[in-house]
């Protein structure tokens, strides 16, 4: 996750971001049954890393069909008392291995997530539209996940407009606006 425009905050405001989004966070894992025994977090300053761990109680799916869609839903209820209180998040999806050496997290996958969520295009996507969040999720879980379905999944809602390089690898990110009627020119503004 990452929130939107944080560098033109001043730090006070940011400490109350920072409180709400970790607030919300939690309680959308909570609505999607994950409890802090199957997630570690990695601060990101004005963002956040939410790693899940790979077991049973915690499948890709519910990220995709409770906790993002819940997420954008808690945000889109926000109303602070002061209207530039108000924040929208960019959130990203993907799977892969992750390590931890004793002073922190690290690894190629944890590269792409965070050059997922902060590509230009998504930005300008958060930019273009008034809802609360955008997501986009790596061609791993695309392929893996999105594409094949599942109940509550619905790939047509799903636009391929993120490209990026890792390691020299250039990688596809699809796009979704949770609440919009699809993503293909839906809940965009002009």
């Amino acid at each position: 996750m990452d929130i939107e425009g944080s560098t033109t905050r001043t730090n006070w405001e940011r400490a109350l971001l920072r409180k709400v989004m970790y607030e919300l966070i939690e309680e959308a894992l909570r609505r999607g049954g994950i409890g802090e025994q199957h997630r570690d977090v990695i601060d990101r300053g004005d963002g956040a890393f939410i790693l899940i761990h790979p077991v049973d109680q915690a499948p890709k799916t519910v990220l995709l069909t409770m906790v993002v869609p819940t997420l954008a839903e808690l945000l889109g209820e926000y109303d602070p008392e002061q209207p530039d209180h108000r924040f929208r998040l960019r959130a990203a999806v993907h799977a892969g291995e992750v390590h931890n050496d004793g002073r922190g997290w690290y690894g190629e996958d944890l590269d792409v997530t965070a050059r997922l969520v902060d590509a230009p295009v998504l930005k300008r996507t958060l930019r273009q539209t008034t809802a609360p969040l955008v997501l986009v999720v790596s061609e791993d879980i695309y392929e893996s996940v999105v594409r094949h379905g599942y109940v509550g999944i619905d790939d047509t809602e799903y636009e391929p407009t993120v490209r990026i390089r890792v390691g020299g690898r250039r990688r596809r990110g699809w796009v979704r606006i949770p609440g919009a009627a699809g993503y293909g020119g839906h809940g965009l503004t002009a």
